[in-house]
């Protein structure tokens, strides 16, 4: 990711934060050791696993301490294209506040899921999509480009969630705080190394969060 991440952006001004939750694979060594050759490359290492969304959090409150006007997240795997972020930034540059990648919206597609798997995120999606009344063709996916004044405004520091329905979760908060939000279709490839998180604990917290968050009467301060 790093090679491209590099050809495609680092010249024009992006920088990357990789945050790492103490990986038994060594990445967060890995990526210190690239980061002392690379300026544009930056490092938040953590101690214990408590969570996606709690990584999110930290890697977002190391954002917002300093001075960039637009803040990205996608995982690091190469099944979020790079490339992805040159039409997500046109948009932002158009009067978008949240830019979301969607693998569901016509032009996006899954490359390398059975078919049970592209079953199985709908499941999770168009319940949330119904309950929550968001018009969000793919509401599970990290690939996103935020304004930082828009995290700021949806004070990203008090969310709740751990797994994956963080994403739901804060996108749920851009449309309740009003904000602009544009949808970029990509394609999504399968990891290529590595397994997935999921888990029954975080599918149980997901419905969960959903059912919580359809009450919750949050707006912005």
């Amino acid at each position: 990711m790093l090679p491209r991440f590099l050809a495609e952006f680092a010249p024009s001004g992006f920088e990357a934060l990789v945050v790492d939750d103490n990986s038994p694979d060594g990445t967060g060594a890995w990526a210190e050791a690239r980061a002392g050759e690379l300026p544009w490359l930056h490092v938040l290492r953590r101690e214990g696993k408590e969570g996606l969304g709690a990584a999110y959090r930290a890697g977002f409150a190391w954002c917002l301490a300093r001075p960039y006007g637009a803040i990205g997240q996608m995982d690091c795997d190469l099944s979020h294209p790079v490339e992805a972020l040159t039409r997500m930034r046109a948009a932002l540059e158009a009067g978008a506040d949240l830019v979301l990648g969607s693998r569901f919206m016509r032009g996006g597609r899954t490359v390398g899921w059975p078919w049970w798997r592209k079953a199985q995120s709908h499941a999770a999606i168009l319940p949330a999509r119904l309950l929550l009344r968001m018009p969000v063709s793919d509401l599970t996916g990290g690939l996103k480009l935020w304004r930082a004044d828009a995290l700021r405004r949806i004070e990203v520091e008090s969310t709740i969630s751990q797994g994956y329905v963080f994403q739901i979760e804060t996108t749920l908060r851009a449309f309740r705080a009003d904000l602009r939000v544009a949808q970029i279709p990509f394609v999504f490839r399968e990891r290529e190394v590595g397994e997935s998180k999921m888990s029954l604990a975080i599918k149980r917290e997901g419905i969960e969060v959903v059912l919580r968050l359809r009450r919750d009467p949050w707006r912005p301060s």
